[in-house]
């Protein structure tokens, strides 16, 4: 079964339920569950930061996304591992699930669909160089049905 549980993602609803799928998936397996978000470190400025971090230096937004990601996790009685990484989305999440040894990698299907399934989407990247299963999880319609 899935013991090393992988889920990449962002601020979006999509990425949301991925999350949440992955979490059912390693709850289910009894696993572990890695949660990864990458950003560009360039691209933070102070204006874009809740008011109550704007002058922290010791609060990155992409914590604050993986902190409020966790307690969705926990809220399902999971304890996740957080990854925030520099490089881009589809290359973070693979390099987490091999440095981590993981049995499954979790991906929405945003993407998927018309143009930037040809020119490329994250989760196309990641089913063509993970070292592990993929499961693109459809949480498009999922959260198309929960609106």
């Amino acid at each position: 079964m899935f013991q090393t549980v992988v889920v990449g993602a962002d601020d979006s609803q999509t990425a949301r339920q991925a999350v949440l799928i992955a979490a059912d998936v390693a709850q289910l397996a009894g696993g572990k569950l890695h949660i990864v978000t990458a950003y560009d470190p360039k691209g933070i400025k102070v204006q874009d930061l809740p008011e109550e971090f704007r002058y922290s230096t010791a609060t990155h937004p992409a914590d604050v996304l993986l902190e409020g990601l966790s307690q969705i996790v926990r809220e399902r009685g999971l304890e996740p591992v957080v990854h925030a990484a520099t490089s881009s989305p589809a290359d973070a999440i693979v390099e987490i699930a091999e440095q981590v040894g993981a049995d499954l990698i979790v991906v929405g299907n945003k993407g998927m669909k018309g143009v930037r399934r040809v020119l490329g989407s994250i989760p196309n990247t990641v089913a063509h160089s993970a070292p592990c299963s993929v499961l693109i999880a459809d949480t498009i319609s999922a959260v198309a049905a929960s609106s």
